[in-house]
């Protein structure tokens, strides 16, 4: 069962959706794979670019998930230097990035996103469809079981 999520780091429903799939990925375990695309909406997010390089640069040197848990966690410190500090934070070396492949990376999840229909962040795909509702935690929970997916926490 994989969750999609196309998002922008400086969307704070992205990261109110994130903050979810964090809890419904403890209760689904490995049953549940939780993927995220880069759609940082620079026309009302200036610094959402910046913070997409930085987690590809990230992911580059095998420290996607901890930058991406760390940019959500500082939304609000998103300049340069915040980008830097976590990237020193986290072992990731900024100036050791090929450009190139990161803007291929963007310009692919973009592509990706404007071809399956999203069109703002956070935009959620269960197993290739459309989440086309809600995404607080009960909503997303159910459409996670319709879909097929097994707990491995049970609920109460």
């Amino acid at each position: 069962m994989t969750l999609l999520v196309f998002g922008d780091y400086q969307c704070p429903y992205t990261r109110m959706a994130e903050r979810i799939i964090g809890r419904l990925r403890a209760e689904y375990g490995l049953s549940l794979r939780a993927a995220f695309r880069q759609l940082p909406l620079t026309e009302i997010h200036p610094r959402a670019l910046a913070a997409a390089v930085a987690a590809e640069a990230a992911a580059a040197q095998g420290a996607f998930w901890e930058m991406h848990d760390t940019l959500f966690a500082h939304q609000d410190a998103l300049e340069d230097d915040d980008l830097r500090r976590y990237a020193d934070d986290l072992g990731v070396d900024l100036d050791r990035v090929d450009t190139n492949a990161i803007a291929d990376r963007l310009e692919a999840d973009y592509r990706s996103a404007v071809d399956s229909g999203a069109r703002g962040t956070p935009t959620l795909f269960i197993n290739g469809t459309l989440h086309d509702g809600r995404y607080d935690q009960p909503i997303l929970a159910a459409a996670l079981d319709d879909a097929g997916a097994v707990r491995e926490t049970p609920t109460a």
